[in-house]
């Protein structure tokens, strides 16, 4: 079984030897960059660990998991414009580098460029893994189409708010692992059992993506601390913060996030947090991320396979559990 540094090296190495197309530097080199400033590579790493439960012959899954964290970093590229982020894993973000018509049209290659790499597999698996990959591709743009409804409404249910994170962020992570079993030669059962366990997985690792914007270091966490509360995004905080909130608490809240609030955005994502530690969302919020923690590890415990198998999963799943305690 090969250890999470290992496939993160594979990983990397792929993303790097990649044939990116010559005779167009000025669409690829944004491209190449958004690849190579960092990041955790969580979904290739979760689909060669799915397929290394089943096989130990992975070679035949490297570059769909490439694909996978090509398309993830080709959604950031478009999310950071539509946020107006210049920060992403502690370098410029691309468009605020290379500027926004570039990232616009270098983001849209990336798309391609992923769909080239699931083209590698052989026949007898192309149809099925690039069909789930093209509907959870859909599925992320409904996500971020709903997240950019969401800042335009004053209240936002938190059911609502679950159904655009399972969309924009957790269907990836479960197609990875989904991608990464079928490639593994998994029963449908199994495959299907993983996809519920990203999907959890996915849940509780937005969840406490939105805790972190909030309440940790920025030089840790890559971004600028409180960019959610600044571009107006009602995260799970937020939601939880509309919902238990009354008197002064919700009149600031109401005032801060309306369209005409022009407070100075150092003060606004300040009054927010106090407002926040008073009602203690960064516990609430926990809680429930927890819950999908624990419902992620009932699905992976029932996939049949020998439980030191499941072992690296595991430690994913622990990590990110502990990244924000």
């Amino acid at each position: 079984m090969y250890d999470r540094d290992q496939l993160k090296e594979i990983v990397d190495k792929a993303l790097v030897s990649y044939s990116y197309y010559s005779g167009s530097d000025k669409l690829f080199e944004p491209v190449k960059y958004a690849v190579s400033v960092g990041g955790k590579r969580l979904r290739p790493i979760l689909t060669l660990m799915a397929c290394n439960l089943f096989t130990d012959k992975i070679n035949e899954a490297v570059m769909p998991a490439a694909g996978i964290e090509i398309f993830h970093n080709f959604s950031l590229v478009h999310d950071d414009i539509m946020d107006n982020a210049s920060i992403r894993r502690n370098f410029p973000t691309v468009h605020s580098k290379y500027g926004i018509n570039q990232a616009i049209l270098s983001g849209d290659v990336m798309a391609f460029l992923a769909n080239e790499c699931f083209l590698q597999l052989p026949q007898e698996k192309v149809v099925k893994v690039v069909r789930l990959f093209n509907n959870t591709a859909i599925e992320v743009c409904q996500g971020q189409q709903m997240d950019m409804d969401f800042e335009k409404k004053d209240i936002v249910p938190e059911e609502d708010y679950i159904r655009m994170i399972r969309k924009k962020t957790a269907v990836l992570i479960a197609a990875a692992l989904e991608i990464g079993a079928i490639i593994g030669g998994a029963e449908d059962k199994d495959s299907q059992t993983l996809y519920d366990f990203g999907i959890n997985l996915g849940l509780a690792f937005q969840i406490q993506d939105d805790i972190l914007d909030i309440w940790s270091d920025e030089k840790v966490f890559g971004k600028s601390q409180g960019g959610d509360i600044i571009a107006n995004k009602k995260t799970l905080p937020i939601i939880k913060a509309f919902e238990l909130a009354s008197g002064n608490n919700l009149r600031l809240l109401k005032e801060l996030y309306s369209q005409k609030n022009s407070v100075e955005e150092r003060e606004k994502v300040e009054t927010v947090t106090a407002i926040l530690n008073e009602l203690w969302i960064k516990e609430v919020t926990t809680i429930l991320a927890d819950s999908y923690i624990d419902n992620a590890l009932k699905a992976l415990k029932s996939v049949a396979v020998e439980e030191r198998k499941k072992e690296k999963l595991l430690n994913i799943t622990e990590s990110l559990v502990n990244r924000n305690r």
